[in-house]
């Protein structure tokens, strides 16, 4: 099943959330520290809870590297606890030329087995070019992100009088010729999204920046609505895996999660 495939069965389902799962020893719920493997534990039960309304689920390699060579162990197993229908983001932001990005496609798609990626284009189609040619996966690539300094470079004016976010979304157009290219779009940045919508081409969007950066959910849904374009995820981390710290703290994250898919529904232009 195309990484393609999957998003869109669950889209079309009503279901837009991607679960971040950026597990942090520092926040899980206390009573987990007493397993053999915390992390994993707290990611398991996450998952149980979760895996009914979450349209894909994005690992972020940084909360599994920072734990050495026992948490890329981590890193696999929960790949592998995830149910094959469901599309898995590795959220590494790869962005390095020849060989050396040829390797990292190969340790995300062939080794680890995610879906999808999130990569960095501002070396170049050099850099994007060995993941995009894995034509059943995705690739979202960042064009304006959610951070307050994104506009250090990405919102810089070019002498063509786009912004640079501008000509990215124009590249990773012209990239597309397998069906496989995404963005990251920050849903911090709603003017901008409202402005640029059009020019998406139907391609998947990944949004982080809601809630706890600032971003409104009601707003950004509405522009995608009006614009007929129902390929976007919503990810959110913070917000859900870390809704409660009690022995309940997954079946609460599973409770957050439904609601927000029911605001989302609810959404009307």
């Amino acid at each position: 099943m195309k990484a393609s495939e999957k998003l869109k069965s669950k889209i079309e389902k009503g279901l837009h959330f991607c679960v971040g799962l950026d597990p942090d020893l520092k926040k899980i719920p206390k009573h987990l520290l007493n397993s053999d493997d915390p992390i994993l534990e707290f990611n398991k039960q996450i998952i149980e809870k979760t895996v009914e309304e979450t349209a894909a689920y994005k690992l972020n390699f940084a909360f599994f590297e920072s734990l050495g060579g026992r948490g890329f162990e981590t890193l696999n197993k929960t790949v592998e606890l995830i149910p094959s229908d469901i599309l898995i983001i590795g959220d590494a932001k790869r962005g390095d030329i020849g060989n050396t990005s040829k390797m990292y496609a190969q340790s995300l798609f062939d080794h680890f087995k995610f879906d999808a990626s999130t990569l960095n284009p501002y070396m170049g189609i050099d850099s994007v070019k060995p993941f995009l040619d894995y034509e059943g996966k995705l690739n979202f690539i960042l064009a304006l992100t959610s951070n307050s300094s994104a506009e250090d470079f990405e919102k810089l004016k070019l002498e063509n009088g786009k912004m640079i976010f501008q000509e990215v979304i124009e590249k990773v157009k012209s990239w597309n010729t397998n069906n496989n290219c995404g963005l990251v779009f920050g849903a911090t940045n709603l003017s901008e999204l409202t402005e640029n919508i059009s020019s998406f081409d139907g391609m998947p969007i990944l949004l982080p920046g809601i809630g706890a950066q600032g971003g409104s959910l009601e707003e950004v849904v509405k522009v995608f609505k009006s614009a007929q374009h129902s390929q976007f995820l919503i990810n959110s981390s913070r917000a859900i895996i870390y809704a409660d710290n009690s022995l309940n703290f997954a079946a609460e994250a599973g409770e957050v999660l439904k609601k927000y898919n029911k605001s989302v529904q609810n959404i009307e232009i």
